[in-house]
């Protein structure tokens, strides 16, 4: 049976999100099904066609009510293009979503699904990730998430599909190509022979940046060589935060110690010189996917214990576990890194393929199931 699958989502510029539907897309289209993208659009958006599907601009992620004009419209373009799966993204287009479907005859709707893409708060909002028919949790404590704060949730709809790397994209001991390593020393000359410490990730108050500027400073005032790597730019909005952190980096007098990097394509590359790759997030993650895609290249990392992370490093690497917001330990562990580099199994658990297989067996299942 060949599928016709409409995801939707705020927009198509960059996070794990964006990535998620840009891989599920692509794996659809490989497999000859048809792949509909709905968002606002964004830098995203020519990949997405670029890999065979179709993309719509419709900014149903926009949190007002005008949005609420394109119901009607998202309704009947389920109708006109026969839609199997309607796989909403996102709390504001899942309830545009789920109130189009909602407006359909019950023998023509197509099957509703969510996926919970984090610890969302709790409250008749964030309900709607629930309402679906199915619902797909990107780890194992998202589903426990959801069971301890929307208890009325039918456990047997949640799905656990954990997100996944590529690791033809992240080979264990990946080392970058000569002309991208002699354009990287170029501009970085001031951290040859130092050891790297990177922190991936949306520069956002709960990504613990204040806490990496800390352990950097206490590393740097005992002497000890390191520089730390900010890959990331500002959340859309969070530009004045971001000003912040560079202004404790320089009232600190971390200037030499500390790069802000801002928003890269080659972080594979980056990661790949870095001695350790940190994760300091305060609040928890659902998953962690930069941190998987750290281990997988043999980076070791060091995480707070907390959300979906700790879930990949009990698999992978338990030693780089350490208690959530204990900056001492975080210390502590890096300088036994450097004095005794340890090594990070070859394996790579959760990997993209199965989570595009899971996802794709999921769809089919359930129209399966509509056809009986």
């Amino acid at each position: 049976m060949r599928l016709t699958v409409v995801q939707t989502l705020p927009e198509l510029e960059a996070g794990g999100v964006e990535r998620g539907t840009l891989e599920v897309a692509e794996e659809l289209v490989k497999q000859g099904h048809r792949s509909i993208v709905i968002s606002s659009g964004g830098r995203l958006a020519k990949q997405l066609v670029g890999n065979g599907s179709e993309h719509i601009t419709m900014p149903i992620g926009r949190k007002s009510p005008l949005s609420l004009k394109y119901i009607p419209e998202l309704r009947n373009l389920l109708v006109k293009e026969k839609v199997n799966i309607l796989h909403a993204r996102s709390r504001f287009p899942a309830w545009i979503s789920y109130l189009a479907w909602k407006l359909l005859p019950a023998n023509i709707r197509p099957r509703f699904i969510t996926t919970f893409h984090g610890p969302y708060s709790v409250n008749a909002y964030s309900r709607i990730m629930v309402k679906s028919e199915r619902v797909i949790a990107v780890s194992e404590y998202i589903r426990r998430y959801i069971l301890e704060n929307f208890p009325d949730t039918d456990a047997g709809k949640i799905e656990v599909i954990h997100r996944g790397v590529d690791p033809g994209q992240y080979p264990w001991g990946f080392k970058p190509n000569p002309v991208w390593l002699d354009k990287w020393e170029a501009q970085h000359p001031d951290i040859r022979n130092k050891f790297i410490i990177a922190l991936p990730g949306r520069v956002t108050r709960r990504k613990g940046h204040e806490d990496f500027i800390k352990i950097i400073g206490t590393l740097a005032s005992n002497n000890i060589s390191v520089h730390g790597l900010i890959i990331g730019g500002p959340h859309h909005g969070k530009e004045r935060f971001f000003e912040q952190l560079q202004n404790k980096v320089k009232t600190a007098g971390l200037g030499n110690y500390i790069t802000f990097l801002g928003h890269r394509n080659d972080i594979r590359e980056i990661l790949s010189v870095s001695n350790t790759v940190l994760s300091l997030s305060k609040e928890p993650e659902a998953f962690g996917r930069t941190v998987l895609e750290a281990l997988c290249l043999g980076k070791p990392v060091i995480a707070y214990n907390i959300g979906g992370v700790t879930e990949i490093l009990k698999e992978i690497f338990p030693a780089g576990i350490v208690p959530h917001n204990r900056q001492e330990d975080v210390i502590s562990r890096i300088k036994e890194f450097i004095e005794h580099p340890p090594s990070v199994p070859t394996r790579c658990t959760f990997t993209l393929e199965k989570m595009l297989n899971k996802t794709i067996r999921l769809y089919k299942i359930i129209c399966h199931s509509m056809l009986e």
